[in-house]
């Protein structure tokens, strides 16, 4: 089956965050919203004919998951990255945000330490601040055109401060880079070195571009295994994140009771109906819809990328080695990071994430999605060019 991701869905009215928050966010609605991590491609068909056909028995009571939801995420894994792991090492959980949030609480203390990289998603660096921890920000070098570990700094931050987490973005976001073995090797020697437990949110693991391969951390060597727990959806992949489907892998006994004993505490186990029936779907049809998805991304990214070079050359684009985000480099331009705002927002009329949301490092850039029709972004890109 060939699937279609050049097809314009109106999104207005339906509580979409991306649509319906955008005046709120950037003052105004009257922009090209191409900023929130979701897709505007239908979510696939098998999805959507599990959940209907679920509607059909019309009794939307308590549902426990069932085997099968457990065994199909565990198949992917081992077919799609080469991960083989154990089914008590897996278990559900409602989202990968609030399982960060969850695992700061369940293994550090308030006044903690934890480390994250940036420029990063927001929500790494507020969880810690939010929960009282003392966050610790090893800023990413841009080189190349790609992001680098700046690994001295790292094992000198981790020392110093008495880190006690790292929270990992693997692939990153927003600079979309696939972290090769070398550099998670690098990464569980000084952690293991110093006692610092690793976070990994690989949420955008599927969508590895290029042949680039995603290599989960916890595969890395069984020091990494056994002082790691990593937080993976099915949402990215297959445009569902309003379905709060997420799993964490734990293969550490003590690591894994006490995150589940934490859970057991706040009584958050529980997803709904929809959740379970999708996820199994995906993961046992989506191959070929994936592999469709990531050549129309390859192609948009390249679209941009070529608009760019071609017209607006001071605006330049990190290709992403996985995930649908491009992050764009405005620096060139030598405007201030409110003034850059101002001009895309109130003269080009596309609504991008702020570099500065991003942390430390992301003073000049902008996020732009690029999971959209091909004719949304031909028409950023004419706006873009026409506002210079």
């Amino acid at each position: 089956m060939t699937y279609n991701f050049d097809e314009i869905i109106d999104r207005h009215g339906f509580s979409s965050y991306k649509t319906d928050l955008a005046e709120k966010v950037f003052g105004t609605s009257n922009l090209l919203p191409l900023w929130v991590a979701d897709m505007d491609f239908r979510t696939p068909d098998f999805a959507m004919n599990a959940i209907n056909e679920r509607c059909k028995h019309e009794i939307m009571g308590y549902t426990i998951r069932d085997r099968d939801f457990f065994a199909t995420a565990i198949t992917w894994l081992q077919t799609k990255h080469q991960w083989e792991i154990n089914a008590d090492w897996i278990d559900f959980i409602a989202g990968v945000l609030p399982a960060i949030a969850l695992a700061i609480n369940t293994y550090t203390k308030e006044g903690d330490a934890v480390l994250v990289q940036t420029p990063v998603y927001p929500p790494f660096m507020m969880f810690p601040r939010h929960n009282n921890r003392k966050l610790i920000c090893n800023e990413l070098l841009l080189r190349n055109g790609q992001y680098e570990i700046d690994f001295e700094l790292f094992e000198r931050q981790i020392r110093e401060n008495a880190v006690k987490m790292f929270i990992l973005c693997s692939p990153h976001n927003p600079g979309g880079r696939v972290w090769r073995l070398d550099e998670l090797q690098r990464i569980d020697d000084i952690c293991r070195k110093y006692g610092v437990l690793v976070i990994s949110d690989e949420i955008h693991a599927d969508l590895a571009l290029y042949n680039h391969k995603h290599i989960p951390f916890a595969s890395v060597s069984d020091s990494a295994r056994e002082n790691s727990v990593t937080f993976m959806a099915p949402s990215k992949t297959f445009n569902m994140p309003g379905l709060a489907s997420s799993f964490y892998v734990i293969p550490n006994h003590n690591l894994r009771r006490a995150f589940g004993g934490y859970i057991d505490k706040l009584d958050c186990r529980g997803g709904n109906i929809f959740a379970y029936v999708a996820t199994k779907a995906v993961y046992t049809q989506g191959a070929e819809w994936l592999a469709q998805l990531v050549e129309y991304l390859q192609g948009n990214i390249e679209f941009v990328a070529d608009f760019l070079q071609e017209n607006l050359p001071a605006i330049k684009p990190i290709i992403p080695q996985a995930s649908f985000l491009l992050w764009l480099d405005f620096r060139e331009l030598g405007l201030k990071d409110d003034e850059l705002q101002a001009f895309l927002v109130k003269k080009a009329k596309i609504g991008l994430n702020a570099g500065t949301t991003f942390g430390p490092g992301g003073s000049g850039f902008a996020r732009l999605n690029v999971a959209t029709p091909r004719s949304v972004l031909e028409e950023a890109m004419a706006r873009l060019k026409k506002s210079f």
